[in-house]
């Protein structure tokens, strides 16, 4: 060892202090002279020590002054030519040389010549050498499959000293090639988790190990696994639509072990931002809404414990309140006597009950209004009315559960001052009050009509 430090130390002194002047190079095949007077280069007892990506020599030293120094030649074992120059050490006190510029496990031809100012020395001993092929790698790698979006790999720590660190390359079933996609640092390391995978899919995964020399070391043994899948959909999801100020819905049971939760989205249109308003664990809900005639688009996912959910976003069932029974048509509306009467027809087989609004407007700005409720069958008598008076009457259809329908059209009365010719004036106004033209009536009072009382 002494010797391959002292002898290295002082070739490298020598190269630096020749490094201004050209290297000698042998001459042309055809040219050489061989000079018999110099000694053959042979190598040390020990002479090559060999390792994956370099290849040390070391031989007797030169004592002949004549010597300036020594040729090598070399060649690969798929070259078909003979060996040719390779390099010049340019000191006959050298007796080491290492060659950085060979691949592992490959064979190589070399051959020393000390040469001088006339020629060089007659051949000597050829060297074939073969480089260590590259480590192996981990001897023991396992995947553990089935879980949510995340693989995860565990391996034995190389045996080897000189690893530093490790390559994991992934690929899938659709890749031509690997991916390099992490390095982990340190031998005793043994584990990598890879995050963010597809659902239910297929990964392939293999190790290499990377030495303090840069070495790399052959892939392992691939492994394979799966990721889990995701829960299977909600199946025969339904909603009411004939209930009143709520939506009932119900969906079959999820079947998968690992069953955490259910989701409940909802929207007011089968193709827009649905919001997650329930999270629930049983299989059916009763959404309470405030409005008749509601409609609400649901949609209802499984979870499972790793928060996986199912598909959603093609299963959506429509909901809606029960909407307002029909108005009932009006057949009739005319003054009798004093009174004023009111006929309708049920328009809405829902209809169990009637309530009438009555407004009563005198003058510009005296106005009341009075509701009449529970009415059943389908006439109004109003015995309550005054002279020079304006009267609107609308109906609405009640059903079972209070929900009132909208207004009837609008029937306008108008009694007559005292004493002057009685004109009564009906005029039939629409829900949203746009009046419908009716031809006026004169209806002339019987003598036995008495208005003193109105």
């Amino acid at each position: 060892m002494k010797l391959w430090i002292l002898t290295t130390s002082l070739s490298l002194s020598l190269l630096i202090l020749s490094g201004c002047t050209s290297t000698p190079k042998p001459a042309d095949k055809e040219n050489i002279v061989i000079d018999t007077s110099l000694a053959v280069v042979t190598l040390t007892k020990n002479g090559t020590i060999v390792g994956m990506k370099s290849i040390a020599f070391e031989w007797n030293s030169l004592s002949d002054p004549k010597v300036e120094g020594v040729y090598v030649y070399k060649k690969t074992s798929d070259a078909e030519s003979e060996l040719a120059y390779y390099t010049t050490i340019e000191s006959r006190f050298s007796t080491h040389y290492v060659d950085m510029d060979v691949d592992p496990d490959t064979r190589y031809t070399y051959a020393f010549k000390a040469f001088s100012k006339v020629g060089e020395a007659r051949d000597g001993k050829v060297i074939v050498v073969n480089t260590l092929p590259v480590i192996e790698s981990v001897s023991w790698i396992h995947s553990i499959t089935g879980m949510p979006r995340v693989a995860k790999i565990i391996w034995r720590p190389h045996s080897n000293q000189k690893v530093k660190a490790y390559v994991m390359e992934r690929k899938t079933l659709e890749d031509e090639k690997w991916e390099k996609i992490k390095t982990i640092e340190g031998r005793l390391n043994a584990e990598f988790i890879d995050e963010e995978l597809k659902d239910n899919f297929v990964y392939m995964y293999r190790l290499r190990a990377i030495t303090y020399d840069g070495i790399t070391s052959t892939p392992s043994k691939i492994v394979k696994l799966v990721t889990k899948a995701l829960p299977k959909p909600i199946t025969n999801l339904s909603a009411t639509t004939d209930i009143a100020n709520k939506i009932s819905l119900t969906w079959d049971v999820s079947v998968a072990e690992d069953f955490a939760l259910y989701y409940l989205y909802r929207s007011e249109d089968i193709d827009g931002g649905y919001e997650l308003i329930a999270k629930l664990h049983n299989n059916v809900f009763v959404d309470k809404i405030e409005e008749n005639g509601k409609i609400y688009f649901y949609r209802v996912s499984a979870v499972d414990k790793d928060s996986l959910e199912s598909k959603h976003s093609k299963n959506s069932i429509k909901g809606m309140t029960l909407t307002r029974p029909e108005a009932p048509a009006i057949v009739e509306a005319k003054r009798v006597g004093n009174t004023i009467e009111i006929h309708w027809s049920k328009t809405d087989p829902r209809s169990v009950s009637f309530s009438v609004t009555k407004t009563h407007k005198k003058g510009w700005f005296d106005e009341t209004n009075k509701e009449f409720t529970k009415i059943q069958g389908s006439k109004f008598i109003d015995k309550n009315i005054e002279a020079d008076s304006t009267y609107s009457y609308v109906v609405y259809s009640v059903d079972v559960n209070g929900i009132k329908s909208e207004e009837s059209v609008k029937v306008k009365i108008v009694t007559p001052k005292v004493d002057d010719t009685l004109k009564v004036k009906e005029e039939v106004v629409s829900k949203e009050e746009a009046p419908i033209k009716q031809e006026e009536t004169t209806l002339v009072p019987s003598e036995s009509l008495d208005l003193s009382g109105l």
